[in-house]
């Protein structure tokens, strides 16, 4: 797989300058630096990151000027910084779902499968495992692009089909969600998917509710009322439920996960892979609703194969939407947004893409094949060391670090939602439901708009 990137970098250099190439190269690793500590923030996505690099162009402006490079040429040098910080976000962003439980909008389903290895003392292996799914959602959306291309566009022209049948499509999902329910949970007979139901209807209502709700940072950070909706369903849920229960965290096995069933991974990364790129062109489906596309399309699982899932899906959708953008020109993420306003989107009509879209290819490349062994790294480091500290006391700490990031992110409404929607995710634990229900929180609200 490693030799396969290498062959992409040796094809791109050939399009480009070699100090161009260097110059862009460079800036990728200082991205590749900035996402694997961004991704260690629990509650900071990706988009606020973009937003606040955004506003300060002017000062990593300043900072390239010595390089005297044209201003295309800076603006591209930034975007590529943009794109590295993105890609290497998605990997990392893992740790903190694991080790604390504490999610942002790609890892709130990732929270429970994670968090049961954890205390299982494989908190490692959920890092690991998330970093392989990344990683090989990174090669099968190299092979996708071309593909990728040629379906979204004329003749086929997918994009219009997907966004005009997407009511469709998400009333299918929930049925499954709710059919395969009585196979899943603990809660037998009929009153599994009566109450599977319940939970989808509740937390809907609470998404159509809260989601136009405006919230305000009382230091001004850019946010919506996503982060304490997700934050209470799927982290602050789950640590409440683990105090009350009082598990205890096993010491950790910090020995590399073995995959006996390959043929199964490839299948978790291959639906991940698909899920991301639907969820790259079709606008307000969010990574989390492809997660649930993702896991509905996969079958029956378990939580290993649910990890590698997940992190598919948010690494391939974060790579396939810098493609659509310069397919049918639309920005689906707040990486595209900024990325559109800083340098020329070129429509990629011909059969080679456009030399923006090769420059930008270079800090996926680079961001995904370093991300990987980082993201274990970090992962192996602190799997060593918190068995030092009592799991009760990681729990307190992380309740306090989860509403005090609620607070400074969205303020006294953010605390509102983040209490109302923990209440709600304790519901599917003690009716023996699974809690991926709660995606009803976004899930009905978005069949509303497709209505």
């Amino acid at each position: 797989m490693i030799s396969k990137h290498f062959h992409i970098t040796f094809y791109l250099v050939r399009w480009l300058k070699l100090h161009e190439f260097f110059v862009i190269v460079f800036f990728s690793l200082l991205g590749l630096i900035v996402g694997c500590v961004t991704g260690l923030i629990p509650g900071l996505h990706v988009n606020t990151i973009s937003l606040i690099l955004f506003s300060s162009v002017g000062q990593i402006a300043l900072l390239l000027r010595p390089l005297s490079l044209s201003d295309s040429l800076m603006m591209t040098t930034i975007s590529s910084f943009i794109v590295s910080v993105a890609i290497a976000h998605t990997f990392v962003n893992i740790i903190p779902a694991t080790f604390l439980g504490a999610p942002d909008e790609e890892t709130a389903l990732s929270v429970l499968p994670a968090h049961k290895l954890l205390l299982e003392g494989k908190g490692y292996e959920a890092v690991a495992l998330s970093a392989l799914g990344s990683f090989g959602a990174i090669i099968f959306s190299t092979a996708l692009i071309f593909p990728f291309k040629f379906v979204l566009s004329r003749p086929l022209d997918l994009y219009s089909i997907l966004n005009n049948n997407m009511f469709w499509i998400l009333l299918a999902i929930v049925i499954l969600m709710i059919a395969t329910e009585r196979r899943g949970g603990r809660c037998a007979g009929i009153r599994a998917p009566l109450y599977a139901l319940s939970v989808i209807i509740l937390s809907g209502v609470f998404g159509i509710i809260v989601l136009d709700m405006p919230v305000d940072s009382p230091v001004s950070l850019s946010s919506t009322v996503l982060f304490p909706a997700l934050a209470g369903l799927f982290g602050m849920s789950t640590q409440i439920h683990s105090l009350l229960s009082e598990p205890v965290i096993k010491e950790q096995d910090i020995e590399e996960p073995k995959i006996f069933n390959k043929k199964s991974t490839t299948l978790s990364i291959a639906a991940g892979t698909f899920a991301g790129a639907l969820v790259s062109v079709i606008p307000g489906v969010t990574s989390a609703i492809g997660t649930i596309i993702a896991m509905t399309t996969r079958g029956k699982t378990d939580e290993r194969q649910t990890i590698v899932t997940l992190s598919a899906v948010n690494t391939a959708c974060a790579f396939l939407v810098i493609i659509a953008l310069f397919v049918i020109l639309k920005a689906r993420s707040g990486v595209t947004i900024v990325i559109s306003s800083l340098i020329h989107i070129e429509e990629w009509s011909r059969i080679s893409p456009p030399i923006q879209l090769i420059y930008l290819l270079i800090p996926i490349v680079v961001a995904g094949s370093l991300s990987y062994p980082l993201t274990c790294f970090i992962g192996r480091k602190i799997a060593k060391h918190i068995n030092r500290i009592s799991y009760r006391t990681i729990i307190k700490i992380t309740i306090v670090m989860l509403s005090l990031l609620v607070f400074v992110f969205t303020g006294f409404i953010g605390l509102i939602v983040l209490s109302v929607a923990t209440s709600i995710g304790l519901i599917p634990i003690f009716l023996g439901v699974r809690r991926s229900n709660c995606m009803g929180v976004l899930i009905v609200p978005l069949m509303l708009h497709f209505l």
